[in-house]
């Protein structure tokens, strides 16, 4: 009989945190497999299909024969595409060879860690954040230096956190506007104070954003890089294709940036990925430059904003929970501390007894919220919401 042996996995490997996401949504779609009537609101993805006219445009290359390697830097008119949007709508005078496109979103971010991020490097951090950056910083090395923030401030760092927060060892600071999960807006005048604080210390920054069109109520999105010269130089900009066109599982994202770290995440993703799918990448060309596109995302946006509305009135006659307003983005970070529950176990109780998926805060770096989306239909989320006064009631 063959016995057992101990796999010697890499040490960075077991430096990373599962994912209690994957873990909820894999115990939701076992429950509603058995035909539960299972509620999800742990969506991270618009619940709308990607634009007619892109899907198209993908065909169009399939046809046309697109289907062979391509440059890992990503196709050539698409890099032009990705700049002239980011010069004509962001104010970032980013040049073409400036940008990498990158097998989604995440996969920027992961590359750049990758490009950047030294052994024992600080990379800062605000608390709540998207649940894989601190993971990413550790798979490059390096260490995430979390900094909390509170509903109070809306669940955004100050300029004094920042400076507060900075060692000889800080190269790098992560800030998502709109945010993923607290769904904040960072005003031009707090963008502004964190930009000199960046200057002041010579850090890098990348801006995650990838939810920069979902907004509400005369929020604007602000591209920090845009505010100044100084600013810019010390900038980096991720974002992608999947939030704003409904096409998450194309995996097309980029990241924009000083040219020496473009070369190096080009080098990088030669060696790792090659190139991003080619024919996905002409239906990216097609949702920047299609004006059919503005339409699909105004129609997407109308949607979010009325369940946004109906969301927010139903959780504000329930007094055993409250969230912060969001102002982008479509989720919600609900405060669930008055239940004296952990948020994976209100989060697994919740699923288990009221058949609604959520996702545990503790994963986001804030055990007294769950996150919930509303990228899903109305009927889905008032049947949730009904189900989740029960439940806050009789725990």
């Amino acid at each position: 009989m063959r016995r057992s042996r101990n796999i010697p996995l890499a040490n960075r490997v077991q430096e990373v945190t599962p994912s209690l996401s994957l873990e909820i949504s894999a115990k939701a779609k076992a429950m509603k497999a058995d035909g539960l009537d299972v509620c999800s609101l742990s969506a991270g993805e618009p619940d709308f299909n990607t634009p007619d006219h892109v899907i198209a445009a993908a065909k169009c290359a399939l046809d046309e024969g697109k289907t062979r390697y391509g440059s890992a830097a990503g196709e050539g008119k698409l890099r032009s595409a990705i700049a002239q949007k980011l010069q004509t709508e962001n104010n970032l005078p980013y040049s073409p060879n400036q940008v990498i496109v990158t097998n989604g979103g995440k996969y920027s971010l992961f590359n750049l860690m990758q490009a950047l991020i030294n052994p024992e490097d600080e990379v800062i951090i605000p608390s709540p954040y998207w649940l894989s950056y601190p993971e990413m910083v550790k798979l490059a090395a390096g260490t995430p230096v979390i900094v909390p923030t509170t509903a109070q401030q809306q669940y955004k760092i100050t300029a004094q956190q920042l400076q507060d927060s900075i060692t000889p060892r800080s190269k790098l600071f992560i800030l998502n506007s709109p945010s993923n999960p607290t769904g904040a807006v960072y005003s031009r005048e707090e963008l502004t104070a964190l930009a000199d604080v960046i200057v002041k210390n010579d850090l890098w920054v990348v801006s995650d954003e990838i939810y920069e069109k979902i907004l509400y109520d005369q929020a604007e999105h602000i591209s920090i890089g845009s505010l100044n010269p100084e600013i810019f130089a010390r900038t980096l900009v991720s974002s992608g294709f999947a939030k704003t066109y409904a096409m998450t599982g194309w995996r097309v994202g980029y990241l924009a940036g000083n040219q020496e770290i473009i070369n190096a995440m080009i080098s990088i993703q030669s060696h790792s990925t090659s190139n991003v799918c080619t024919f996905a990448q002409y239906g990216a060309i097609e949702a920047l430059e299609n004006p059919l596109s503005q339409d699909a995302i105004k129609e997407m946006l109308t949607a979010f904003t009325e369940r946004r509305k109906m969301v927010l009135e139903i959780l504000s006659t329930i007094p055993e929970v409250s969230c912060s307003e969001p102002y982008g983005a479509f989720y919600l970070f609900l405060d669930i501390s008055k239940t004296g529950k952990t948020s994976f176990n209100f989060a697994n109780e919740f699923l288990e007894e009221m058949q609604v998926a959520t996702v545990p805060g503790i994963a986001f770096g804030n055990d007294s919220c769950i996150r919930l989306s509303y990228a899903t239909d109305m009927t889905t989320l008032e049947k949730a919401l009904e189900r989740l006064t029960k439940f806050v009631q009789t725990a």
